[in-house]
C-alpha cells in the first residue's frame, strides 16, 4: 500500500500541462513532511511515494527516504528524474530505501521531450532511465499526450527500447492547472489520442516494450482494454498535498461516465472522461460496448481494528484512524461485539462513484455468511449491514466511511412478501420473461391449479427450464429469448400479464423486448418487472478466493434500479402505476408494475 506525499510544487521543468502550475512557489515544510511520514507508518502503509512539484531537488530528500527506511517502509518517487541522472544521488537514495520510480518522458527525443517541458532537460531524464534501469526497481515512464506530442509516441516506444525492466504509459493530459489554464491550445480529442495511443502500444508490442494507457475510455482502446494503468493499479490508497492536515483517498472522482456510458458493459473499470474534457467536448466520441458485467463486489477482510472496543466508542471519531484516510465507499469498518475490523473492496467492476452509491446511498452491503461461492438464496446467505447508531449522531456521518453493524432483520423475506402478493393477484394468460428456475414460479400455481391462470414461462436456458419442468407439470415452458420474442413464441392470444421476475437486467435489448410487451399485452394488461440492484459482500479472505476462482459467470448486461428501468419502460409506452425502488432499510430488490400509456 502506497501513501503519495507531495513535498511541494517548485520543479526544474516547466510543463506547460503541469498540474500545479499556479502554486509552483509553495514548499512543504520539512516538519509537516516528517509528521505524514509517520502517519503514513502508522495507517499501515508499506511505502511512502515522495512528489511535487520536483521532490528530487528539495535538499532533504536522502534524510526524508532515511527516515521511510528506519520505520520499516519502502520510497518511492514520483520525478521528473533529472536531478537522478547524477549517480551520487541515485545510489544515496537505493541505499536508503527506494525501490519504486515513475518517471516523465514526454518525447523519444529532445525536440520533442524539451518542447514539452520547456526546458533543455532531455538529457538529464533520459540519463535517470539509463541510471535506474538494471537496479531492481519498481520503474514505470509516464508519457502525458498533448497536442504538441501526439504524432510522435513511437518516438517513445523507440527511447525505451533498451530498457526492458521499464513500463511505459501514456496518458491523457488532465484539464487542472495547466491542463486547464491553456486547455485549447494542449487538450487533443479523446479519440485522436486513443487512435495515436493503440497505434503506438502496437508498435510496443512489435518491439517487445511492455506498454498500457491512463485516463482513456476503454472503449476507444481497442484491444488494450486490460492495459489500463492508473493510481490503484499502483496500489496507492492515500495521498496529501502541502498544507492538507492529514492523508487522503485515492479516488476517480475528478471523472465522469457521461450518459453514453449507460449500459456499456465496461463502465466498472473505465475511468470515464475528465470532468473538464466533457464540459468542453460532450461525450459524443464514445462507443458504448454491449457485454455482461458484474452484480457484485467483494469488502474483503484486511485486518482487526480493536478487540475489545468500549461501548459508544467508534475508532474513526475517537481513535487514532481518523476519518479524512479512509475511502468513503471502498473501506468498510465492522463491528461484532467488542470486535472492529476492516474491510477493503479493490474491485475494478465498479467505479468510485458506484461502490459509494451503492453503500451509502442504496445503503446495500450485506455479510456473507454462507459457505457459497456465490449466494444464492439472499434470505438465508446474506445479513445486512447498517450504519452503527453512533453514526445518527455524528457531524462527520456524511463524509466518513461510516463504522458498520450486522442487522439481522430479514429483509429480503419482507419484500419477497410483497412481490408475491403483486404476482397472486394477476388472473387470465400469463407471460413469465426469463423464468428460470422459478424463484416466484409457487406464486401462479394456486391460480393456475383454479383455472385462474394460463402461465407459460420462456427463458433461453433448457437446462433451467427442464429442472422447472419437474417442479411444475402444470406449467407450460419454452425455450426463448426476450429479445427474439414473439418469433420463438407460439402465441395463440395476447396477454393480460407480462412479468419479468429478477431477469430485467438479464436482457440484452430492452427496447425489443418493450416493443414486444406493448402489442404483447391486452388493452389494460400489466407488466411487473422486478430486479435487484448491485450490492457489496463482506467476506473473509477464503471467501473472497472461494468466489474468484469459482466458475460462475457474469450475466447481467445492466444494474438498473427501478430510476433506470423505468426510463426504459416510460420510452416504450409505458406508464407506471406502482413503483418500489431500493432503500437504506430495505433490500436490494424493486418492483415496477406498468400499463401501456393512453
Amino acid at each position: 500500500m502506497k501513501a503519495l506525499l507531495k513535498v511541494g510544487y517548485g520543479c526544474n521543468d516547466h510543463c506547460a500541462f503541469c498540474h500545479t502550475l499556479d502554486v509552483r512557489h509553495i514548499d512543504g515544510e520539512s516538519d509537516e513532511i516528517v509528521r505524514k511520514v509517520h502517519r503514513a507508518r502508522e495507517l499501515g502503509h508499506t511505502m511512502v511515494v515522495f512528489s511535487g512539484g520536483e521532490p528530487t531537488i528539495r535538499p532533504e530528500l536522502p534524510k526524508w527516504a532515511k527516515l521511510v527506511q528506519r520505520l520499516g517502509m519502502d520510497v518511492g518517487l514520483v520525478t521528473n528524474g533529472r536531478m537522478l541522472a547524477y549517480a551520487e544521488l541515485t545510489d544515496a537514495l537505493i541505499d536508503a530505501g527506494l525501490r519504486y520510480v515513475y518517471l516523465s518522458l514526454h518525447g523519444g527525443t529532445a525536440r520533442v521531450h524539451d518542447l514539452m517541458v520547456r526546458s533543455r532537460a532531455f538529457e538529464e531524464t533520459y540519463g535517470a532511465l539509463k541510471n535506474l534501469s538494471g537496479r531492481g526497481l519498481d520503474l514505470h515512464v509516464n508519457c502525458v499526450v498533448t497536442k504538441n506530442n501526439l504524432k510522435h509516441l513511437r518516438g517513445v516506444v523507440d527511447a525505451m527500447k533498451p530498457y526492458a525492466d521499464a513500463s511505459l504509459k501514456f496518458s491523457m493530459v488532465e484539464p487542472k492547472g495547466g491542463g486547464d489554464k491553456l486547455f485549447h491550445r494542449l487538450m487533443p480529442r479523446v479519440k485522436d489520442v486513443a487512435d495515436a495511443v493503440v497505434d503506438a502500444l502496437d508498435y510496443a508490442r512489435e518491439q517487445g516494450v511492455r506498454a498500457g494507457h491512463g485516463a482513456l475510455p476503454l472503449c476507444l482502446t481497442g484491444s488494450y482494454r486490460d492495459g489500463f494503468d492508473d493510481l490503484k493499479t499502483h496500489a496507492y490508497r492515500t495521498m496529501s498535498e502541502i498544507g492538507e492536515p492529514d492523508l487522503f483517498p485515492v479516488d476517480d472522482l475528478n471523472k465522469v461516465h457521461p450518459r453514453a456510458c449507460e449500459g456499456c458493459a465496461l463502465r466498472g473499470p473505465c475511468p470515464g472522461l475528465y470532468r473538464g474534457y466533457h464540459e468542453a467536448f460532450g461525450d459524443e466520441e464514445l462507443t458504448p460496448v454491449k457485454g455482461v458485467r458484474s452484480n457484485s463486489f467483494d469488502y474483503v477482510f484486511e485486518t482487526v481494528v480493536e478487540k475489545d472496543a468500549a461501548e459508544g466508542h467508534c475508532p474513526l471519531r475517537d481513535g487514532n484512524h481518523g476519518i479524512a484516510p479512509w475511502d468513503r465507499g471502498r473501506d468498510l469498518f465492522l463491528k461484532h461485539g467488542g470486535r472492529i475490523a476492516r474491510f477493503r473492496a479493490e474491485s475494478r467492476d465498479f467505479s468510485d462513484e458506484e461502490i459509494i452509491r451503492i453503500k451509502h446511498t442504496r445503503g446495500q452491503v450485506y455479510y456473507d455468511v454462507s459457505r457459497k461461492d456465490a449466494p444464492n438464496d439472499f434470505a438465508s446467505d446474506l445479513a445486512k449491514l447498517e450504519r452503527s447508531a453512533l453514526c445518527a449522531s455524528c457531524e462527520h456521518a456524511p463524509t466518513c466511511t461510516g463504522l458498520y453493524e450486522a442487522s439481522f432483520e430479514r429483509v429480503f423475506e419482507a419484500d419477497d412478501v410483497y412481490l408475491t402478493d403483486r404476482l397472486r393477484e394477476l388472473t387470465g394468460a400469463v407471460l413469465d420473461v426469463g423464468c428460470g428456475e422459478g424463484p416466484y414460479i409457487e406464486a401462479f400455481s394456486a391460480g393456475a391449479e383454479a383455472g385462474r391462470v394460463r402461465y407459460l414461462g420462456v427463458d433461453p436456458d433448457e437446462r433451467a427450464l427442464a429442472l422447472l419442468r419437474k417442479r411444475c407439470p402444470w406449467a407450460k415452458l419454452q425455450c426463448a429469448t426476450a429479445e427474439t420474442l414473439p418469433e420463438d413464441l407460439d402465441l395463440d392470444e395476447r396477454f393480460d400479464a407480462i412479468t419479468v421476475l429478477r431477469s430485467w437486467n438479464h436482457v440484452h435489448d430492452p427496447s425489443a423486448f418493450l416493443a414486444f410487451a406493448r402489442v404483447g399485452l391486452k388493452p389494460g394488461g400489466k407488466l411487473v418487472v422486478a430486479d435487484n440492484v448491485a450490492f457489496g459482500l463482506v467476506r473473509t479472505r477464503k471467501q473472497h478466493r472461494r468466489g474468484a476462482s469459482s466458475e460462475a459467470v457474469f450475466e447481467h448486461h445492466r444494474n438498473d434500479g427501478a430510476v433506470e428501468a423505468l426510463a426504459h419502460l416510460e420510452r416504450a409506452g409505458f406508464v407506471a402505476s406502482s413503483v418500489v425502488d431500493v432503500l437504506p432499510e430495505r433490500s436490494n430488490q424493486w418492483v415496477i408494475e406498468a400499463r401501456v400509456a393512453g
